[in-house]
């Protein structure tokens, strides 16, 4: 079971590096490590197992953050409708945009990120991601809102991107020009 302990933080030098490709179909490894990091996310937002183990929670996890190099995330997280999106995804990567761009109010976070990072983040507000999931089948995810920025936030973790990376330096909290506010 991975724990807090288990995820690195900022800094360190794998979450700055590009993450190798997953050879497929995937390896029992890979599989494995895809299905402990899926399993961290839902016991982290599991109040009873997160207070147990002193788990941060998280919607989101990508490879890099337990320091493996390695196009690997898993989301789980309820949309703003009360839908759950629970994805364990190889090799994820974004294949279009709107132009319209969107910004959660207050910010994001991250595991790997054990500060608070003032300022808004701008992404797009609809991603198109094409990815293989735990069976090996490739999927096509049309995405919007909130689980939009998550993907988002992810896949850039698989590039070394950190989300402060995004901010406006000069401006932190200008919200993106025409950008669509996502309340959390």
């Amino acid at each position: 079971m991975l724990t807090t302990k288990d995820i690195i933080k900022e800094g360190h030098p794998t979450l700055r590096a590009v993450a190798r490709d997953v050879s497929l179909p995937p390896s029992q490894d890979d599989i494995a490590i895809l299905q402990k990091m899926m399993e961290y996310l839902q016991n982290s937002q599991n109040p009873e197992i997160s207070l147990q183990y002193n788990l941060r929670p998280g919607v989101g996890l990508a490879a890099p953050q337990i320091n493996v190099a390695k196009k690997i995330i898993a989301v789980h997280i309820t949309d703003e409708t009360g839908k759950l999106h629970s994805y364990t995804l190889f090799n994820p990567r974004i294949v279009s945009h709107s132009v319209e761009k969107s910004y959660l109010t207050t910010g994001e976070g991250c595991l790997s990120v054990e500060r608070d990072v003032p300022g808004l983040v701008p992404r797009y507000a609809r991603v198109t991601v094409k990815a293989t999931n735990l069976q090996g089948e490739e999927v096509k995810l049309r995405l919007k809102g909130l689980v939009a920025i998550v993907f988002q936030h992810e896949i850039d973790h698989l590039h070394g991107v950190m989300f402060y990376d995004h901010i406006n330096q000069q401006n932190p909290f200008q919200p993106p020009e025409g950008a669509l506010p996502i309340e959390r």
